[in-house]
């Protein structure tokens, strides 16, 4: 089945273009035991033949002196459009002067061949020149399909990285008493806002995809954290509340001992992402109470999501509130100080983003 299918790639026609019916029949008797013959009985009626699909020749034999066009101005032609790179072409000629050999070889030509011809001659000489071409063509082929078979294992072991990812982040969800949805969500909400608002000014696609997936991370500190602080239904004293605060330089510590992750484009952004998205915009933040933009926009990004779906969904020390206190609490500083053109592109975004939690 395979051999079929590459029999059906390689290129199994040859062309034969010459003004003289008896030249191109002793061609024609010579070649068709091993090629199916297409002719043609000047140049422009050749160049029109080979345009048509030159993926399905596997030569071109070609005069150099006809009517309509000539041989070294198809062979100009071929050249421009680069064919004489994909398709061996062949000069069989009376007119084999100085000249037209130079020119014939610097426009791509394979080889010149003097008429009349010698039957064993030109057939060594042209199959030879074919079957190199379709080795080259073998081997192009088999090089493309090891090259998308390894694109494919790349993508298989993204996905795999990423679940894993994913699966870390939600396992802590879990343990801190959620539905693992935060993280995904947290996800949405970052890529949503870094593609379609001015934050994301700057950042390409795949910039926008390693935060995004950074972004899943953001809490992984928290495995670090007691139960008993991590999970208490009321409010922390001072002391649990200094506890809790240091799950942004745990996560840091925890994602810089991951030798796998240090590969990924997302590293950088995972390691900033864990340990600031709690600083705020008036220096008030931890834990290392940077102000304004010494805050990288990724993590001003996810620490804006953070709190928004923090405050939206239900947590085991309160209930979830509506989308429009959310943002109320959010505008009036309840929950901290953010960058008011974030907050600005996340009011613009905000009817998208409650789309999110319809699903």
């Amino acid at each position: 089945m395979e051999n079929r299918r590459e029999s059906c790639r390689i290129p199994q026609t040859m062309l034969i273009v010459d003004d003289d019916f008896i030249n191109r029949s002793i061609l024609e008797n010579l070649f068709s035991p091993y090629y199916r013959i297409e002719d043609a009985e000047n140049g422009k009626e050749g160049l029109e033949k080979i345009l048509l699909d030159p993926d399905r020749l596997c030569a071109v034999l070609l005069d150099v002196v006809m009517p309509e066009m000539d041989g070294i101005e198809v062979l100009r032609r071929l050249n421009e459009r680069g064919l004489t790179e994909r398709i061996p072409v062949f000069l069989i000629t009376a007119e084999a002067s100085d000249s037209v050999m130079r020119e014939g070889y610097q426009l791509g030509v394979m080889d010149v061949i003097g008429k009349p011809v010698v039957p064993y001659v030109v057939l060594r000489r042209v199959q030879s020149v074919v079957e190199l071409f379709r080795a080259r063509e073998r081997l192009s082929n088999v090089v493309e399909l090891q090259q998308s078979e390894l694109l494919e294992k790349a993508r298989q072991i993204v996905e795999l990285n990423q679940g894993m990812i994913e699966a870390l982040a939600a396992a802590i969800e879990f343990r801190n008493g959620e539905s693992g949805e935060h993280v995904r969500r947290i996800h949405d909400i970052t890529r949503y806002i870094l593609l379609c608002t001015e934050m994301g000014k700057g950042f390409s696609q795949e910039d926008v995809d390693n935060i995004a997936l950074a972004a899943i991370m953001h809490d992984v500190g928290k495995i670090a954290i007691p139960d008993a602080i991590l999970n208490k239904p009321g409010r922390l004293t001072p002391e649990e509340f200094q506890v809790m605060k240091t799950h942004t330089v745990q996560g840091e510590k925890l994602l810089e001992t991951i030798p796998q992750l240090r590969e990924s484009g997302a590293y950088e952004y995972a390691c900033d992402i864990a340990r600031h998205h709690h600083e705020r915009w008036d220096g008030r933040g931890y834990p290392d109470g940077l102000r304004g933009d010494e805050i990288s926009v990724w993590a001003q990004v996810v620490s804006l999501a953070d709190v928004y779906d923090a405050l939206t969904s239900k947590r085991v020390y309160k209930n979830a509130f509506s989308a429009e206190k959310a943002l109320e609490m959010i505008q009036n500083g309840e929950c901290g100080v953010f960058n008011p053109r974030l907050l600005s592109c996340f009011m613009e975004a905000e009817p998208e983003i409650r789309k999110m939690y319809e699903k």
